[in-house]
């Protein structure tokens, strides 16, 4: 090896680390209830933490799924390739319960730690996520017909994933898809044009094109269609009891900007069987139950790539010198890095209190179920949407290894902006918190009650709180002020979690720059006095041993 070739002043790959070691995650997990989870939580977060994940994310990246329409002969097959590490991934998290296991899973917590490992599991990659929340968040939408739950929840909350296309009940393990959006409509689905006709045998014929199928290769899609009665959910198998394809043709898949490990398509219904989920004509009714689990899946995939990009920046700032000091004892970089870390903290920190509530509400609790009616939508509109600059700046902390693709952090800075899409942009998310507090009240004292619970332990909070009352109490335009709402309601309880339950270097340089009157500057701009170092010690990598 030439002497021009030698190798030094780069960090060494970040590997061999438990990925779920951190702070604000092991507390959450136990003060939500779900401290019996820490020991299956821990071996996941050290198998995420391997050379050997991180290759199975790189590969199904690299190599994308591919759509094969026929068969050799020509018969019309439409099934979707994809590279042997999509399935490893699929069965590491369906070993694991990251779908729908907790609903056949009667101890309190189950819901928070599938959470806390859906988390850590993404920060290996993010695309496959989508078939395991869909199947978590098809189970409650199902329940709204007892004989289909009964047949087809078992199946979904099975630990096994078996790939193939099968008649779905003589499979081992289920998995759900989203078939919603058409191209006139998008979010606006009371304009879908799908046609449902009723069959002699109580089913549906599908006829219809949907622009927007989120995880195709599912067993089962839960579909939204025109009936007679009005728009209406529906199950629609992939394959009939009887063996034979169910009509559902794949025209293509979306050439999307990241999350390109997974397939999302345009859907061709001709005629397709169905059976309604719900009652008729109440559709939006009925999937808004799966839409609750996917927004929260919005929120804490958003949280993993926070984190998993603070790991990436701390851990090269530790390495790299530069000027003659390592980066993370230069003043400024040292201000990035702790910014970027209460960005995290905080969400991930919102992300357990939801998951919390959720697990909570589930199970009955009805204060908690008013609570996450609001607080889910104003986290799923800001920490989705504070995840892209977040990227962007822990790339930048990388400098020139940041922006190529053997680092990781390009794909993660285009898987970024999918979550604040997904579900309802920030404009459909930030309207549907104004739709709760005028329909539901009590969930506004729910949310003003978990605010309550922080004041008079800091001015800055206190003074926040008095101005969101104050907004709350004014009606003149809310619709066009609505995301300023929205982002005062979040930083108010991101704010209040913290106070009660991270360290004072944390809440106090939160509420220093969150909550004072010029914050929305870059990150890195934290105002002086901030214990920086305390800070991003808190949310190092740490090794297999903790």
């Amino acid at each position: 090896m030439p002497a021009t070739h030698e190798v030094f002043n780069q960090p060494s790959p970040l590997e061999d680390y438990d990925v779920a070691a951190e702070d604000a995650l092991t507390e959450g997990l136990k003060r939500e209830g779900a401290g019996w989870a820490a020991e299956e939580l821990h071996e996941l977060g050290r198998l995420a933490g391997t050379a050997r994940a991180r290759s199975w994310g790189e590969q199904a990246n690299a190599n994308e799924p591919t759509l094969r329409t026929h068969d050799r002969y020509g018969h019309r097959i439409d099934e979707v390739d994809f590279h042997p590490s999509w399935h490893v991934l699929l069965d590491t998290a369906i070993g694991h319960g990251l779908h729908a296991a907790p609903w056949a899973d009667d101890r309190p917590g189950a819901h928070v730690a599938r959470a806390a490992k859906f988390y850590t599991w993404s920060q290996v990659e993010n695309g496959h996520a989508c078939p395991i929340s869909m199947t978590y968040a098809a189970i409650p939408a199902l329940r709204h017909s007892p004989d289909l739950a009964r047949a087809y929840e078992p199946l979904l909350a099975a630990r096994v994933y078996d790939f193939g296309l099968r008649p779905p009940l003589g499979k081992q393990g289920l998995l759900a898809g989203m078939s919603m959006t058409e191209k006139q409509g998008g979010s606006d689905v009371r304009a879908n044009t799908t046609r449902a006709v009723p069959a002699a045998d109580g089913s549906y014929r599908l006829t219809g094109h949907k622009w927007f199928t989120s995880a195709p290769m599912g067993d089962v899609l839960l579909t939204l269609a025109q009936a007679p009665e009005g728009l209406t959910c529906f199950l629609v198998p992939r394959v009939l009891e009887d063996g034979t394809r169910n009509a559902l043709l794949i025209q293509r898949l979306k050439d999307k900007l990241g999350n390109r490990s997974n397939a999302s398509a345009e859907l061709e219904y001709d005629g397709a069987a169905a059976w309604p989920v719900g009652e008729p004509g109440k559709g939006v009714r009925t999937i808004i139950e799966m839409v609750n689990g996917t927004r929260l899946d919005c929120v804490i995939g958003s949280a993993a790539g926070m984190r998993a990009g603070l790991l990436q920046a701390v851990h090269h700032a530790s390495q790299r010198t530069a000027f003659g000091s390592l980066l993370i004892d230069q003043p400024l970089m040292r201000n990035v890095l702790a910014d970027l870390a209460l960005e995290s903290e905080a969400a991930t920190t919102l992300m357990m209190r939801l998951a919390g509530a959720a697990d909570r509400a589930i199970r009955g609790d009805e204060a908690e179920a008013a609570f996450r009616r609001l607080a889910v939508a104003v986290g799923k509109f800001w920490v989705t949407k504070r995840l892209p600059a977040h990227s962007a700046e822990a790339l930048e902390c990388l400098g020139g290894n940041g922006y190529v693709e053997e680092s990781g952090m390009p794909r993660l800075f285009r898987e970024s902006p999918l979550n604040s899409i997904w579900e309802g942009s920030g404009n459909v998310a930030a309207l549907d918190v104004l739709r709760a507090m005028g329909r539901q009240p009590d969930a506004v004292e729910a949310f003003l009650a978990e605010l309550a619970r922080a004041e008079g332990a800091d001015p800055r909070f206190d003074g926040a709180v008095k101005r969101l009352r104050t907004e709350f109490g004014d009606l003149d335009d809310v619709e066009f002020r609505a995301r300023g709402l929205v982002e005062l309601m979040a930083l108010t309880l991101q704010a209040s979690l913290l106070i009660r339950y991270a360290p004072a270097p944390v809440s106090d340089a939160f509420t220093a720059s969150r909550l004072s009157g010029d914050w929305g500057r870059v990150f890195g701009s934290l105002p002086r006095g901030i214990d920086t170092k305390a800070i991003i010690d808190r949310n190092r990598p740490r090794g297999t041993e903790s």
